[in-house]
């Protein structure tokens, strides 16, 4: 029997139900009270959202994309990514951000509730002149699936920024954390304990799993002495050195890592796909450890159901179907969505023909969930020059314009105008035999939508 997956339809504006309310005016995050005025409300599907407009707005729009997935929202959630990107109402424009009507994963469910914001945000106060989607982190994946599944409709987006994005898709985008699910427990034999119900590892934890992120990183802790190399015995740091080594992810980061491949992995699999595997590592070959023969003969294998990889990729892959600039901006260290997820994106901007609608900018920063605001000014304002003047910029010139925002925001400027990362199959090691999803017909679309609803398991 096929699980409730996913939908390519168009979604129309919702009918309203008992949660919905209008746009209420609210008091403004901290940075904001005397420039804008503040709205908070909640849209149809029970999507929380919150708008800012500029007291000397510029007539544009930003639509934010947030990133996670976090698996639970409230009407905070929005109101704390307004405070976040608060330098977008600073430079003068419009700002709106959906919370997403549910947490877990579901990429096009979080693409249908931000273009919901958008309409909103268009009913109550009128059309813009120009709207630009931004999405950050898993929203950059959520964004760029906005503008190849909303932005077909002419004027609807003029733009997109796309910032430390997630842009691999899911299918091939969560491959490290399933090498580190595999490896971490060949290593560590904890997750689960051999005293322990035993389960796959495709499955991240089990359903009913009571395991808290708390009990995830002490078992971390338990393995590797990740909180303290002082007091680390011999046999957690080779442990360590050889998990690091293999999966080639860094320390600092790896129990929030482990965390999305325990949970996340734990979503996806039990609440999204009825328990189908959309994951494989059957014919990988692992390297880098002190007995890479041990390793491989010993590490767990499993092959993803064809029908689950196909309902993940279908949510989540891009087709690089965009007829709008796009404008990227990666931390080249960014530690937890390596920065070659970018040579991904191109590579499929390139295969659907609209490579000349991308441009790709890069810094030397190395932190994941927020970059310098004088950049993100900096990358708006190139965008929306782009838009309005056709001149495509370069990553030379936008980090050139870097300096002025600076002058007022003082966070500085770290471009790499001539930085270009390195193919995706380097960082992520390949799947032999993997499976692609193919281009949808229109029919296909349609048939789906009856069949499936918003999303994985919306």
């Amino acid at each position: 029997m096929l699980a409730v997956v996913l939908t390519a339809a168009v979604v129309s504006a919702p009918a309203a139900d008992a949660r919905s309310t209008p746009p209420a005016a609210g008091v403004c995050p901290v940075g904001l009270v005397e420039k804008a005025t503040c709205y908070t409300g909640q849209d149809p599907d029970g999507a929380y959202y919150a708008v800012a407009i500029p007291k000397r707005w510029n007539g544009s729009l930003v639509v934010h994309a947030h990133g996670g997935p976090d698996f639970a929202y409230d009407g905070s959630s929005p109101v704390e990514d307004l405070r976040r990107w608060a330098v977008m109402v600073d430079q003068g424009y419009a700002w709106v951000g959906s919370s997403y009507r549910r947490g877990g994963y579901g990429v096009r469910m979080a693409a249908a509730d931000t273009d919901n914001a958008r309409r909103l945000f268009t009913r109550r106060f009128g059309r813009p002149e120009r709207t630009y989607l931004h999405g950050q982190s898993w929203g950059g994946n959520v964004a760029a699936k906005v503008a190849e599944t909303y932005g077909r409709q002419p004027g609807t987006y003029d733009g997109v920024l796309l910032t430390n994005g997630l842009l691999g898709g899911g299918s091939r985008g969560y491959d490290p954390r399933v090498d580190l699910r595999v490896v971490y427990q060949y290593y560590c034999r904890n997750l689960p304990r051999p005293t322990e119900p035993q389960y796959p590892l495709w499955q991240g934890l089990p359903a009913d799993s009571t395991l808290s992120p708390e009990d995830v990183h002490a078992r971390l802790q338990e393995c590797t002495g990740i909180e303290d190399a002082a007091a680390r015995t011999p046999e957690q740091q080779r442990d360590l050195d050889d998990i690091l080594a293999v999966t080639r992810l860094p320390e600092r980061t790896l129990d929030i890592h482990l965390q999305y491949a325990t949970f996340l992995f734990q979503d996806v699999v039990s609440n999204r796909l009825g328990g189908r595997n959309p994951f494989g590592n059957r014919d990988v070959r692992y390297d880098g450890s002190h007995d890479d023969a041990a390793l491989n003969a010993g590490v767990e294998r499993f092959s993803p159901d064809p029908t689950a990889r196909r309902d993940l990729s279908y949510d989540s892959d891009l087709t690089g179907q965009v007829s709008v600039p796009v404008l990227t901006l990666h931390a080249i260290d960014d530690p937890q969505v390596f920065v070659e997820n970018e040579s991904a994106y191109r590579a499929t901007l390139q295969g659907a023909g609209g490579e000349r609608n991308l441009v790709q900018t890069f810094t030397t920063e190395s932190e994941h969930s927020e970059l310098s605001d004088s950049e993100y000014a900096a990358s708006i304002s190139a965008l929306d020059a782009w838009v309005r003047t056709g001149r495509k910029p370069t990553p030379r010139s936008v980090a050139g314009s870097c300096g002025a925002f600076d002058t007022t925001y003082g966070t500085g400027c770290s471009y790499d105008p001539e930085f270009r990362p390195a193919p995706f199959a380097t960082k992520v090691r390949p799947r032999p035999g993997g499976l692609d999803w193919p281009a949808l017909t229109a029919a296909q679309e349609c048939a789906w939508s009856r069949i499936s609803g918003i999303g994985i398991a919306a």
